[in-house]
């Protein structure tokens, strides 16, 4: 299986000293693979490769053959880079319940609470789209307790994933919202 909810970067809050950028002055957009012009797909591409290719040092394949099947949550800057983005997955995809993948925030919106934010709105997308159903990550080791955090629990032994150590998680659909 590919890097479905890879967290490849840190989508921690705030750290003292660090501006970041706040997820207030984003534009969010959930997008259909089919909605996105040419150069929005350009733009997020770029942002995984950056993310889950290069910054990461992981030479896997990050197209799937998923994206045309799943809803893309963006958060916009500005000047139309992506700082912010998600995969959602519908049910019985890459997991039996919806799923939430390629989680990232680019360099500048790290430490900001951007990462909660981006998490939330997932969520709130899967409860709206699948009342009733639980959400499932597979998350990066190092990214657990942020996801404990926001309720997600550990339900698999850690393993391996394009040379990365993630685990399985899920949040319950009473977290999940309807």
């Amino acid at each position: 299986m590919s890097r479905e909810a890879s967290d490849r970067s840190t989508p921690s809050e705030h750290a003292p000293g660090h501006e970041g950028v706040s997820p207030t002055r984003l534009d969010w957009r959930l997008h259909a693979f089919d909605q996105f012009d040419v150069r929005q797909l350009y733009v997020v591409l770029a942002a995984r490769v950056a993310v889950f290719v290069v910054e990461q040092d992981c030479p896997y394949q990050d197209l799937d053959g998923l994206d045309d099947l799943a809803l893309h949550l963006v958060g916009w800057d500005d000047d139309g880079s992506v700082v912010a983005y998600a995969r959602i997955l519908p049910p019985g995809t890459r997991f039996e319940q919806p799923s939430i993948g390629r989680v990232l925030t680019s360099l500048d919106g790290r430490r900001s609470g951007l990462g909660r934010e981006l998490m939330r709105r997932a969520i709130e997308v899967i409860g709206e789209r699948y009342p009733g159903c639980p959400v499932r990550i597979s998350a990066q080791c190092y990214l657990e307790r942020f996801y404990c955090e926001l309720g997600f629990a550990v339900d698999s032994a850690p393993y391996e994933e394009d040379g990365i150590p993630h685990v399985e998680m899920q949040l319950p659909a009473s977290a999940a919202g309807s």
